[in-house]
């Protein structure tokens, strides 16, 4: 069933109401001025914000902020929250990438803390007698589980950047009390619930948690108890990442992996280490981009993409107009070609980031961009920059009163991940090793192609979309934002930062604004709901195939405005919340 973008704007409307603090209005500035009072009511503080996809996770966040944490503190409290509250992404079993700028120092970082293959992982694993992907294998079996990478990651943003105000075990402790105390059903839990039932009850360790005597899902309004995610989050408190990935809940992980399949080990949890990586930066139309480098795609392609298209005049074009929608699409589709041949984890293979994301490579690109006529993609093949060397994740995004910005995305991939748990631990098992190329040329389940640089190899952390992004101006923090939606993350994002950047939205309107989409394979430009038929009509007279199908993303948005911050929470799902104080 095709989700309605009307439907969601009104609904988006009446919640927007319920949760915006007083409209504050920003004294005279230099243009642009960015405008706090527009229809969809940007959430607006002076001191910190959250922006997050689930209500008590963000305020869990907020309440950090007002004890004297930091954004980073602020950040790992609400990943830890949104293990207990929104279990189909938040995580501990799983993990992600988290910017990090720090406004003492004037430094902005990237920490990866994407899952890892096991050891005993290896090229062809995910392939059938046949010789061809077996997709059980690949989604649903302990192969498919990398080693869980978030308690590590959280632990290390906190001892390089935590506030020193307060310490690990207070920031674990909202989540312990959640799962202990139980969290009401929301009806988009119910509903998650309910509607992935058959797979989730074939784990009886799973369905013990997730759902009442004889499989019943809970209903809106009911209590859930996570009790053994709160002891696992305990021994997180007390002995910190070790709590995790050393003794019985690291033993049992293990245990449940391998029972499954798989060949995950204690030693593979043991020797699980986040790692600091340099930004990918560049610069579109005097902004500055700083964004998730590889394993990631996403800030390697924003860039590239954002070359491109400061090229052409968006903002003369105007807003998700044909022309537009256009050459954003072409520009979309010839990064996603590139993605197919070069990006991996660049531990293991040569990346050429500089050549993919230099203005000299995009201009090449765009001469071969016909303003009047779509490129089919059969046409496009990767092409080469090496001369120019020298759906289910979630995302929040984190400001306090000092000007330091967090950008966080995890995912368990799957909404669910696995569908297992981790005996006695409450630890829901990701299933993010899909996300390696089983085969060159063959789609994975968001069907992006892959390539050799991307195969599987024991200890590998597979390619990534998801684009946690920090956008600067002037060198000030000027905007945290990022999004779910697997392959749909970079064009997400990158629609977010266009919609401020050329056509002066304020962050609520750049949230609600119809999302285009295109990568490459399949030749098509997915959109939402909500564009005119004579736009439609126009891309197809261009020669481009259409295709209207569900809303797209979830971002989590906070934008400063003068002295003030200005949030918001995507429209999309139900139950996020942007706050601040």
């Amino acid at each position: 069933m095709r989700v309605c973008f009307k439907s969601f704007l009104s609904v988006f409307g009446v919640a927007s109401a319920l949760i915006a603090l007083p409209v504050q209005h920003v004294a005279a500035q230099e243009t642009p001025i960015y405008s706090l009072t527009d229809r969809f009511h940007s959430v607006t503080a002076q001191n910190g914000m959250v922006a997050s996809q689930e209500a008590v996770a963000t305020q869990v966040g907020v309440d950090i902020l007002k004890q004297g944490g930091n954004a980073v503190d602020a950040a790992i409290a609400t990943g830890f929250a949104l293990a207990v509250t929104l279990p189909r992404a938040g995580n501990l079993g799983g993990g992600g990438f988290m910017m990090i700028h720090m406004s003492a120092s004037d430094e902005t970082k990237a920490l990866d803390y994407r899952e890892k293959a096991p050891a005993a992982a290896f090229k062809d694993m995910f392939l059938g007698d046949d010789g061809e992907p077996d997709k059980d294998k690949s989604r649903y079996s302990g192969l498919a589980v990398g080693v869980p990478g978030t308690v590590a990651g959280f632990a290390e943003a906190f001892d390089k950047h935590g506030s020193g105000n307060l310490s690990w075990a207070d920031l674990v402790a909202p989540a312990i009390k959640l799962a202990d105390e139980g969290i009401t059903v929301t009806p988009s839990l119910s509903g998650a619930l309910a509607a992935r039932i058959e797979r989730l009850t074939k784990d009886p360790a799973t369905a013990e948690i997730f759902y009442k005597a004889g499989g019943v899902p809970y209903l809106p309004g009911e209590t859930l108890v996570q009790s053994d995610l709160a002891n696992t989050l305990r021994m997180i408190a007390d002995k910190g990442a070790e709590g995790f990935y050393k003794g019985e809940t690291a033993e049992r992980i293990a245990a449940k992996v391998q029972q499954a399949g798989g060949g995950m080990t204690v030693d593979d949890l043991a020797g699980y280490e986040p790692v600091w990586r340099d930004a990918v930066t560049g610069t579109y139309r005097g902004y500055e981009i700083a964004s998730m480098p590889p394993p990631s795609s996403g800030g390697v392609h924003i860039v590239e993409i954002l070359n491109m298209l400061e090229a052409f005049p968006i903002a003369e074009f105007g807003p998700n107009s044909a022309d537009t929608i256009h050459v954003m699409a072409e520009a979309m589709r010839r990064a996603y070609a590139d993605r197919s041949k070069y990006l991996g984890d660049p531990d293991y293979v040569d990346v050429p980031v500089k050549g993919l994301t230099s203005p000299a490579y995009a201009a090449e690109l765009v001469k071969t961009i016909d303003l009047e006529v779509a490129t089919p993609s059969e046409q496009i093949k990767p092409a080469d920059p090496l001369p120019y060397e020298s759906n289910e994740t979630t995302h929040f995004s984190v400001v306090d009163k000092d000007g330091n910005a967090v950008s966080n995305t995890y995912t368990l991939n799957f909404s669910y991940g696995v569908g297992m748990t981790a005996d006695g631990t409450g630890v829901l098992l990701n299933n993010e090793l899909d996300d390696f190329s089983a085969k060159p040329g063959v789609p994975n389940a968001y069907g992006l192609i892959g390539g050799t640089a991307n195969a599987v190899e024991g200890g590998k952390r597979p390619l990534s979309s998801m684009s946690p992004t920090l956008v600067f101006k002037d060198g000030t923090f000027f905007l945290a934002t990022g999004s779910p939606g697997g392959s749909r993350i970079i064009t997400t994002t990158l629609q977010i930062i266009m919609n401020i950047v050329d056509h002066k939205m304020s962050i609520a309107e750049a949230t609600a604004a119809p999302r285009v989409h295109n990568q490459w394979l399949p030749d098509e430009i997915r959109i939402e709901e909500g564009l005119s038929p004579d736009t439609i009509k126009l891309l197809e007279a261009k020669g481009h195939k259409v295709e209207v199908k569900n809303a797209m993303g979830s971002t989590q948005s906070i934008m400063k405005v003068g002295d003030v911050l200005a949030g918001a929470s995507d429209p999309r799902r139900p139950g996020a919340l942007t706050a601040g104080y």
